[in-house]
């Protein structure tokens, strides 16, 4: 099979004009030739907020505060090693470290935390940061996104998440996260560390104030990065879009902005996604935001990936995401879906799981 990439007049068309059915054929197909077999890959991991300060004041986001606030924290090495030891006798073995744009902690604070945490767990796995803190980081350090980066690697850094992506659309940006990263600024974090072969996962989170053109067009930026990566690096490891969540939000409460996004037409996101981007090998149905039901339906639809059992989430959960998994319960979805569970690490590394 020839996967050519499609246009974004041709992918906006498709998605527009195309059935739910045509496209969850077409998807499953594309997926069926890029990942053969009937395995569905799922994780242990816990997401730890390394602080809830944030400057970025994001329209869609209730959990940062001011460095000023009486619920100001930042996470103590003995919280770490306490979150870290019940994550490892659930099995997991990666921290999905969640940053945060917070005024006061150089990229010093960075490097020594993640060598800390290297040298109590030598073998733990860190999924840390992501775009916004890199350039918040490089601003405050004035020192390029690549150095930043290398000397994050370097401090134990295994890989970094897609975070902060929204929509890449300076029109979207520029109204629910005015303080955060441009478009280009994320996109080239990312080139960056493609650069230095640092794997990267890419993300969407819609439903909120873009269009469906602007959605289309984000895909092509991640597919566009992708294709500019040097051969050696992994680059843009999987793509996860995930729905507006928007209980509590300013979004909300001050401009009415509500997630209308409907089970179906999630699943034909995942489905349009696998089919504009043949460059980037996993897709993961975002069960946190839509629920299990729907993203069962989005592994017969372009995804093969179940994302993570998730020990600890705080950020999206605070803004209406309610859905839980255990290991067994995601195991359970995944088979029920008529699939065969295969635990992994975030390079997509199948594990046993008696030795994770």
């Amino acid at each position: 099979m020839d996967l050519k990439f499609l246009s974004g007049e041709e992918g906006l068309f498709l998605y527009e004009n195309a059935s739910t059915a045509e496209l969850i054929f077409v998807a499953n197909e594309i997926r069926k030739f890029k990942i053969p077999g009937n395995r569905v890959t799922w994780l242990i991991d816990r997401n730890v907020n390394i602080t809830n300060v944030c400057i970025s004041g994001c329209q869609f986001c209730n959990f940062h505060c001011s460095p000023k606030s009486k619920n100001a924290y930042i996470t103590t090495i003995e919280q770490y090693i306490q979150k870290i030891d019940e994550m490892k006798k659930l099995g997991g073995n990666q921290l999905l470290l969640q940053g945060g744009m917070h005024p006061d902690l150089g990229i010093e604070y960075y490097e020594k935390l993640f060598t800390e945490l290297k040298k109590l767990y030598p073998d733990l796995k860190l999924h840390a940061l992501g775009p916004p803190e890199i350039v918040h980081l490089s601003k405050m350090n004035k020192i390029s996104y690549k150095e930043v980066l290398t000397r994050l690697k370097d401090a134990g850094m295994d890989s970094l998440p897609g975070a902060g992506a929204e929509i890449l659309s300076d029109r979207v940006r520029k109204r629910i996260s005015k303080n955060k990263c441009n478009t280009q600024e994320w996109l080239d974090v990312m080139k960056a560390a493609h650069s230095i072969s640092v794997t990267t996962s890419a993300t969407m989170m819609f439903g909120h104030i873009e269009s469906m053109a602007e959605r289309i067009n984000h895909l092509i930026l991640l597919r566009n990065i992708q294709e500019e990566k040097p051969k050696n690096a992994k680059g843009f490891i999987a793509f996860i879009p995930w729905t507006f969540q928007d209980e509590g939000t300013a979004l909300k409460e001050h401009y009415g902005i509500k997630n209308n996004v409907s089970q179906e037409e999630y699943i034909r996101t995942i489905a349009i996604s696998r089919i504009m981007l043949p460059n980037i090998y996993n897709i993961q149905a975002s069960w946190l935001t839509i629920g299990k039901e729907t993203a069962q339906v989005c592994l017969h639809a372009g995804a093969n990936d179940f994302g993570s059992i998730m020990i600890e989430e705080n950020v999206v959960s605070s803004a209406g995401a309610e859905n839980k998994f255990d290991a067994a319960g995601i195991q359970q979805a995944i088979e029920e879906a008529g699939f065969i569970p295969q635990l992994r690490n975030q390079e997509y590394q199948y594990v046993s799981i008696e030795n994770s």
